[in-house]
């Protein structure tokens, strides 16, 4: 009895590895993380490597993988990658844009660090097509719009 009980709970354990998906929010069809936390491109970075190090990880952890990250629906695996960082661990890319979560982003679909010009530039939330994501602004409202 025992023994079945432990070949069950193995099957059932989660897959290793980090999760890349594709969630709806309102800045569109944007990438998550396992934990559905939003991924971010940093415009700083280059070539397709990461110039956030030292206190800009704090705040903008990188999405790390130990082997190669998995492509999960909407999320193209051909696009998904990995760099080594300075440290030696391997950070997931889409599109050739290494991925980050922001620190204050504490629950799934917050999209906290949308726009922030931290470290030396700004920080977008990264589309399915591998885009940065761009709050729209409001339309106004009154002065006339819409009447004849």
């Amino acid at each position: 009895m025992f023994a079945a009980v432990a070949v069950r709970g193995a099957a059932a354990a989660p897959s290793s590895g980090t999760v890349v998906r594709v969630a709806k929010s309102g800045l569109g069809r944007m990438l998550v993380d396992g934990r559905g936390r939003t991924l971010y491109l940093f415009e700083a970075d280059r070539n397709g490597k990461s110039a956030c190090s030292g206190s800009c990880v704090s705040f903008w952890p990188p999405l790390v993988a130990k082997g190669k990250p998995k492509a999960e629906s909407g999320v193209s695996a051909r696009m998904l990658g990995t760099i080594k960082r300075s440290d030696g661990r391997m950070q997931v890319t889409y599109a050739g844009h290494p991925l980050y979560t922001f620190s204050l982003d504490t629950r799934a679909g917050q999209t906290k660090g949308e726009g922030l010009n931290d470290f030396g530039a700004h920080w977008y939330a990264v589309g399915a097509t591998g885009r940065k994501l761009v709050k729209r602004a409001a339309a106004p409202s009154g002065y006339g719009y819409g009447r004849s």
